[in-house]
């Protein structure tokens, strides 16, 4: 889960470069010839015949697809902008009410993976608003696009000789598998190899299902985060209050210090109060520089990080997890 595959801390203003510059007839031959030389390799790699007739017949490149995957961003939204439109009331309220309704699964997801049920719905909401927006793109559709004319085929026929692993495992139906222009899947957004490596049959119906099952949906963002060093046992950070002409040059993932340190260079909590007494490192973390916002963050904020490599993601997932859970 890359940041370079999501759009969620660009700028809305975005420049499209053209695309599907070859003459329409040359570019069909081409791409036929591409997509049998890929049947051919993903029949290799154990994908059924009838799974490669089911998901690749009709496939033809998206311009729109292109379109999107050569923009390039004109500039950026400040975190303050962005948290209001992420961490809004409106999903705090869903978000509590989502927690009310579905807190028996959570919990028991919960308990077997590690992970406090909040952060799950805090991700699920900002993923993909709690389940209402998928992306409404054909996987197997786009992937292809993408691996035959992206700027990182390579990573992306990868990622399709994955997905139509999926299908052949028969956990999606080729018509169903929906998601975002870049391949991310279902209501947690998982690429194809994050689903293959993460995604979990919770309901043991015999499928893992992140478009429409809500066990195996939280069960895998559970699965992903436990996997890849969740510590049950912490939060993800704080919002801190630093002082007058502090060192920007402190701030930043790099540098790890113990609260006690940070409470000597007089960092404190955000009502002004001490900072915990507890033998736990942190990072400082100034998504707007030094005159905006300030959080100190522990290692399950890295670990939020490896799901999406963006500081303004990793932050309104823990803000949103905090306000979900009551801590306002």
């Amino acid at each position: 889960m890359l940041i370079w595959l999501r759009t969620t801390a660009l700028a809305a203003a975005l420049a499209v470069a053209p695309v599907m510059q070859a003459a329409p007839a040359q570019a069909a031959t081409d791409f036929a010839a591409w997509l049998e030389a890929l049947r051919q390799d993903a029949g290799a790699q154990g994908i059924s015949e009838a799974t490669l007739r089911e998901a690749l017949t009709g496939v033809q490149p998206i311009p729109r697809v292109l379109e999107l995957d050569r923009r390039q961003p004109e500039g950026t939204i400040t975190f303050a902008r962005y948290i209001e439109r992420v961490v809004t009331a409106q999903r705090v309220r869903r978000g509590r009410g989502l927690y009310r309704q579905h807190r028996a699964v959570l919990e028991e997801v919960g308990r077997k993976y590690g992970v406090q049920p909040r952060f799950i719905v805090a991700l699920w909401g900002i993923e993909t608003s709690f389940g209402s927006n998928q992306g409404g793109f054909k996987v197997i559709d786009a992937l292809a696009t993408l691996a035959y004319d992206g700027r990182r085929s390579a990573y992306f026929r990868k990622e399709l000789i994955n997905a139509l692993r999926i299908l052949d495992e028969d956990h999606i139906g080729a018509d169903r598998m929906l998601g975002s222009w870049a391949g991310a899947m279902g209501q947690s957004q998982f690429m194809p190899s994050s689903f293959l490596r993460y995604a979990v049959d919770f309901d043991r119906d015999g499928k893992r299902d992140i478009w429409g099952t809500l066990p195996d949906v939280f069960a895998s963002a559970a699965n992903y985060l436990s996997t890849v060093g969740w510590n049950p046992d912490r939060t993800w950070g704080r919002e801190v209050r630093i002082p007058k002409h502090f060192k920007e040059s402190h701030a930043g993932l790099q540098t790890r210090k113990t609260l006690r340190d940070w409470q000597a260079m007089g960092v404190r909590q955000v009502d002004g109060g001490p900072l915990p007494v507890v033998a736990l490192e942190a990072s400082l973390v100034l998504p707007d520089g030094p005159k905006g916002r300030a959080f100190l963050v522990y290692d399950n904020y890295r670990t939020i990080m490896d799901w999406n490599r963006s500081t303004y993601f990793a932050t309104a997932v823990g803000l949103l997890s905090d306000r979900i859970g009551g801590a306002d």
